[in-house]
């Protein structure tokens, strides 16, 4: 039974590593570009029109999902005193979220950023 299960762990792992091979740099860079700033989101969302690569669409909607939810925070910032501690600490936790997505586009691996990610996925699904 262990070795079943070392051969199943063995054989997603080559899936991923085949799943890496398989991208071009180009649909890697698009990801990439996605979570540089807005205007970095809009110049993937661009590039990738034409093409529609599944990694790079997948990104641009989490990179999208960031955005908006860094604008969410910037409005609740506005009330005073309550509105600023929830931002302060909603933008470090975006921060965070930032980190993992760029790291996760980096890396080749198509994987929600932490939290929030799922519900980007859910919320951007027609893009």
């Amino acid at each position: 039974m262990e070795q079943q299960t070392n051969k199943s762990n063995m054989h997603s792992e080559e899936a991923t590593n085949n799943m890496n091979m398989e991208l071009t740099t180009e649909e890697k860079n698009i990801a990439i570009i996605a979570y540089i700033t807005v205007i970095g989101l809009i110049i993937a969302f661009i590039m990738n029109s034409d093409k529609k690569a599944v990694f790079s669409t997948y990104h641009i909607k989490q990179s999208l999902g960031l955005a908006a939810t860094g604008l969410a925070l910037f409005v609740v910032g506005m009330v005073p005193i309550l509105g600023w501690l929830i931002s302060f600490f909603g933008s470090l936790g975006l921060l965070y979220l930032w980190i993992m997505g760029l790291v996760n586009a980096i890396n080749g691996k198509q994987k929600p950023v932490p939290w929030l990610g799922e519900k980007y996925e859910e919320w951007f699904k027609n893009i």
